[in-house]
C-alpha cells in the first residue's frame, strides 16, 4: 500500500494498492472531481462518475484493462452532485447504483438539460461551467437507496457505505474499504480547496470528517484535490471548525456576513484553491445560528465571491 505522499496529484488513473484505485482530476475546482475504484476477484465498484460523458469517458477507458477481469458490478454515487453522477450514464446496464436515500431525491435538482441550458446564457469564459459539455447526458438515477448504513460484497472484500449527510449535500456517503484501508470521502472531504457548503448544518460535516478518522484509514480519496491521509483530514476538520468559530464570533458581534468576510480575511487560507467559497460558508453557518438570517440569492453569493477572490488576489 502505497503512501498519500507517493501519489502525484497528476490527471488520470493510480493505483493505491491493495486493490484500490484513485481517479484524479487537478486542480480539483469547480467540476475536477475524483473517483475511486475497487477492484478484485472478478468484480470492481466505482465511486462516482465525474462530470461529463467525455470526462467518464476517459476515465472508464483508464479503467479499461483492469474491469476487463473484473467487471462492474456495482457504483456508488457519495451525493448528487453533477459532478459526481452524470458520467453515470456509460456505466454497463448491468451495474447497480447505490446512493443514500436522501441523495437520490436531490438527483432531480440538478438536471442535465438546465446545465446545459446555463452554459448557453453564460458561454463566455468566464462561466464556472466553462470546458465541461452537458449536451447528450441521460441522467442514470440509483438503482438501490439505504439509510445509515449499508454492507455491500464485492470485489472480494467487505465494503461499507456510511452516511453522513447532511452536510456538503442532503444525502453525502463515505465508502470504506477495511481492506485496504482506503476511504473514499466523496465532498465530505477537499484538500487543498475551500469547500462549498450547500445543505449543512457545520456540526454533521465536523462529525462526518471525525467519522473518518476514527477509522484511522491509510489513504483516504477526497471529492476534490489530492490524496491524502488522516492528517490530512484533520487538516480540513479543524479549518471548517475555525470558520465555524469566527462566524459565530463574528455575528456575536453584530456584523453582517460581508463584514464577517473581511474581518476573517485571506490569511488563514493562504495556499487553498478558491478561498472566496469563505463567503458561502459564513452565509450558511450565519443561517444556523439565526433562524431569522436571509441567505443570499445565488447570483448575489457569485458577485461577492468574485469580489473577495479579486480583492484578496491583490492582498
Amino acid at each position: 500500500m502505497k503512501n498519500a505522499t507517493d501519489i502525484p496529484f497528476r490527471r488520470g488513473l493510480h493505483e493505491l494498492g491493495g486493490g484500490a484505485w484513485a481517479y484524479l482530476q487537478p486542480n480539483g475546482t469547480l467540476g475536477l472531481s475524483n473517483a475511486g475504484l475497487l477492484a478484485g476477484r472478478g468484480s470492481s465498484m466505482v465511486v462516482d462518475t465525474l462530470f461529463d460523458l467525455h470526462l467518464a469517458g476517459a476515465m472508464f477507458e483508464a479503467m479499461a484493462p483492469i474491469l476487463e477481469d473484473n467487471p462492474l458490478t456495482m457504483a456508488v454515487n457519495t451525493h448528487a452532485n453533477p459532478d459526481h453522477t452524470f458520467g453515470n450514464q456509460l456505466l454497463p446496464e448491468s451495474t447497480q447504483v447505490w446512493a443514500s436515500a436522501a441523495a437520490s431525491i436531490e438527483f432531480d435538482d440538478y438536471p442535465p438539460a438546465v446545465m446545459a441550458e446555463h452554459q448557453k446564457m453564460r458561454s463566455d469564459d468566464a462561466s464556472p461551467f466553462a470546458g465541461f459539455d452537458f449536451t447528450n447526458i441521460e441522467l442514470r438515477r440509483p438503482d438501490r437507496t439505504f439509510n445509515g448504513l449499508q454492507e455491500l460484497r464485492v470485489a472480494g472484500r467487505t465494503v461499507q457505505l456510511m452516511e453522513v449527510g447532511p452536510a456538503h449535500t442532503k444525502g453525502d456517503v463515505i465508502v470504506y474499504a477495511a481492506d485496504p484501508g482506503v476511504v473514499i470521502a466523496g465532498d465530505i472531504l477537499f484538500v487543498g480547496i475551500l469547500p462549498m457548503m450547500w445543505q449543512g448544518p457545520t456540526s454533521n460535516w465536523i462529525a462526518a470528517l471525525d467519522r473518518i478518522m476514527e477509522l484511522e484509514p491509510h489513504l483516504v480519496i477526497p471529492g476534490h484535490g489530492p490524496v491524502t491521509d488522516v492528517a490530512g483530514v484533520r487538516r480540513a476538520r479543524d479549518l471548517l471548525a475555525f470558520v465555524e468559530t469566527e462566524a459565530i464570533r463574528c455575528r456575536a458581534r453584530g456584523m453582517g456576513v460581508m463584514e464577517a468576510v473581511d474581518d476573517i480575511g485571506p490569511d488563514p487560507f493562504r495556499g487553498l484553491l478558491e478561498p472566496e467559497r469563505v463567503v458561502n460558508l459564513v452565509d450558511m453557518m450565519y443561517s444556523e445560528g439565526d433562524a431569522t438570517h436571509t441567505m443570499m440569492a445565488a447570483t448575489e453569493a457569485h458577485e461577492q465571491m468574485t469580489l473577495v477572490a479579486n480583492n484578496w488576489a491583490r492582498s
